[in-house]
């Protein structure tokens, strides 16, 4: 009642006085609306404070409650027009509405930087009308929904950036991972390309100079193209009886392949090649115009592909008969200085043909070596190589057997040119009479009319470049099956140090005779790695006798330089083993032919073996042998088809051969042998 006569008074004075109007307006702020504006702004405040826990959408819906509870105490309160007046007096508020306090959201700030930092950061921005909110309640809400902007805490800053932070960390790692992970795949191409057969891989290598460039002879990959292309709508304009089209097409064909046969590299390419580029162009372009077909492009590049694949098998073919044919083939210079010591020697009389101190052949204190060879400049410098690097040469003796092609040459060479102090003496495999087909397997098979025709018949279904290899006269020769008949060659010596004609000899290797070889009677190195020379590589498991009686996984290891311990040999019947196993191979249904497989299977678990530093082999066929390995070694193996002696001899290889060459000589300068 009281407040009603209160306004009743208030209706009095604004009746009777306009200008004490505004006293009263000040008058009912501070008494009425202030302390309802504080006590609202305190509920928004206190549930804002106390809302953490809830969602946003639960704070909006106690924020609107509660200015709709305020709203209905107003409209029982006061008429319309004093409401018109306190709408009037609180737009100018400004900063201090309550509009003002829920668009800066000040509620939820106040608790991280105060109400006076609030204030000094907001903006000047005037309240709604309070009468447009009281007609139109949904408006309104909708208006406070739009005005309310989130501000970031620094708690969300901080997990914003420690998130960054953990972004950046994963690309980071997954960056140096993409590094590492190339960095392993070009170091296992290094190693890949250190393993590849120069035979196969031939003067071509991914990582010479001239290839690292990718847009290197541009021009000349873009006139291959180009002809390619133009054999493909060449087809297909004949196909469509296109005549003027195709007589363009093959003249501009002809002058591309005539530019492509003469060059080979853009810095080979005429002046007149960039107009062949464009003049080729334009005529590709004439052509897809009229004569593009996807299907049939598709089908006619199928075609092409296929015959140059055909090519390609022919010229590999080719090339591995050429290769093969060029390895087992005396060059005209070697074959030129065996006729020449042939001639010499059966015209000397017959006490000139013989060769000091023969009573050295039999004594078992000497240092013995065994050498089997057709090829004389080959076994003079093994021995040369071997006298040369040897501390007392006069305890060195050097048994030699060659064919009878080749006796009188081998005699004539070392009686002019005495291996020193050494002794040396040459044999002729043809007078072995005990060495007969009815005792040697080998040969029985080899005058068979199975072998003959494996040999020596040009259509054998069996004829292809896989077995090449093995259609080598070495395979035919005795003189490469001797190995297996030591003890029956020299039946008095106790042991025995095996040569192959392609090394060359660095140390001293008196040493060797001092190798305890354990009861074993071979001492070789071995040549496994990984998963290479292993005898899986070399014997056909999937036959029954060899997979009982060997591991797949054994170590092989190489010929070349063997030290044999011939008592041993003999307590083991050796060469019985070497019979048993070759004559269960007649059909070669066990290995292939060559001496290695059965020197495997003969000595399997009876060899010894020797530091890899004594023999090094390799040079002939893989070009990346470290130089080092090569210096250290005691016996360096030119084993593989680029025989130091052969033209197709890898040149950095050679010098370590020649340097037991004497050029000088006349023999040589008569037959034109030079470095």
């Amino acid at each position: 009642m009281a407040l009603k006569r209160g306004l009743s008074g208030v209706n009095r004075i604004r009746g009777s006085s306009g200008g004490s109007r505004s006293v009263l307006v000040l008058l009912i702020f501070f008494c009425v609306f202030a302390p309802l504006v504080f006590f609202v702004g305190r509920g928004v405040y206190i549930d804002s404070s106390n809302g953490n826990d809830y969602s946003n959408a639960s704070v909006k819906q106690n924020l609107d409650w509660r200015e709709r509870l305020a709203m209905q105490s107003v409209r029982s309160l006061f008429s319309k027009e004093v409401l018109d007046v306190i709408a009037a007096s609180t737009a100018d508020l400004g900063p201090l509405s309550l509009d003002s306090f829920k668009k800066k959201n000040l509620s939820a700030s106040w608790r991280e930087v105060g109400v006076d930092t609030s204030f000094r950061h907001s903006e000047n921005q005037t309240t709604q009308d309070v009468k447009s909110n009281i007609l139109n309640e949904k408006r309104d809400k909708t208006s406070k929904d739009g005005s309310h902007q989130k501000v970031e805490t620094p708690a969300k800053i901080h997990r914003r950036q420690l998130r960054e932070r953990r972004r950046e960390m994963r690309a980071n790692e997954l960056v140096q991972h993409n590094d590492d992970t190339i960095l392993k795949l070009e170091n296992a191409a290094i190693e890949r390309s250190k393993s590849v057969d120069s035979a196969v891989l031939g003067k071509y290598s991914i990582w010479r100079r001239e290839n690292e460039n990718d847009n290197s002879d541009s021009n000349i990959r873009l006139m291959r193209d180009q002809v390619i292309m133009a054999r493909v709508y060449t087809g297909l304009a004949k196909l469509k009886n296109k005549n003027d089209l195709l007589q363009e097409l093959q003249a501009r064909l002809k002058d591309s392949q005539r530019v492509l046969a003469e060059s080979t590299s853009d810095a080979d390419l005429p002046r007149s090649a960039h107009e062949k580029l464009r003049a080729m162009g334009q005529v590709l372009a004439k052509a897809k115009m009229q004569l593009y077909d996807c299907k049939l492009v598709t089908g006619k590049l199928r075609a092409m592909l296929q015959t140059a694949d055909e090519q390609v098998r022919s010229l590999k073919k080719q090339s591995t008969f050429l290769a093969q044919l060029a390895a087992k083939t005396i060059p005209n210079p070697i074959h030129c200085l065996s006729m020449r010591l042939t001639i010499d020697y059966y015209l000397l009389s017959p006490e000139k043909r013989k060769f000091p101190r023969s009573e050295n052949l039999e004594n078992p204190n000497l240092y013995h070596y065994a050498l089997f060879s057709d090829n004389v400049l080959a076994a003079s410098v093994v021995v040369n190589s071997t006298i040369m690097n040897a501390k007392d040469p006069s305890k060195h003796v050097f048994h030699l057997v060659t064919d009878k092609l080749n006796f009188g040459a081998m005699n004539m060479w070392f009686l002019l040119n005495p291996p020193g102090k050494a002794t040396i003496h040459v044999e002729n495999v043809d007078e072995f009479k005990w060495l007969n087909s009815s005792y040697c397997p080998v040969l029985r098979q080899l005058e068979s009319a199975a072998m003959r025709e494996y040999y020596f018949k040009a259509d054998h279904p069996t004829s292809g470049s896989s077995n090449l290899k093995y259609r080598n006269p070495k395979y035919l020769s005795m003189l490469n099956h001797l190995r297996f008949y030591l003890p029956e060659v020299y039946p008095k010596l106790n042991k025995i140090l095996f040569l192959d004609d392609d090394i060359i000899v660095q140390k001293d290797l008196t040493p060797l005779w001092e190798v305890n070889l354990n009861g074993k009677v071979n001492g070789a190195v071995e040549t496994c790695g990984e998963s290479f020379h292993r005898f899986d590589k070399y014997l056909n498991f999937s036959n029954p006798h060899i997979a009982r009686n060997f591991n797949p996984n054994a170590c092989g290891w190489a010929y070349g330089m063997n030290m044999f311990d011939l008592k041993e040999w003999k307590k083991r019947d050796i060469t019985g083993i070497y019979h048993k196993w070759q004559n269960m191979n007649e059909n070669r249904t066990l290995w292939k032919l060559g001496t290695l497989p059965p020197g495997l299977i003969t000595f399997y678990g009876l060899t010894h073996p020797l530091n890899k530093s004594w023999h090094v082999l390799g040079l002939g066929y893989n070009p990346s042998i470290d130089r080092k390995d090569i210096e250290n070694a005691a016996v360096v193996h030119y084993n593989g088809n680029m025989k130091p002696w052969l033209e197709l001899a890898m040149s950095k290889y050679r010098p370590y051969w020649t340097k037991y060459i004497k050029f000088d000589h006349p023999y040589l300068r008569r037959c034109n042998l030079h470095e």
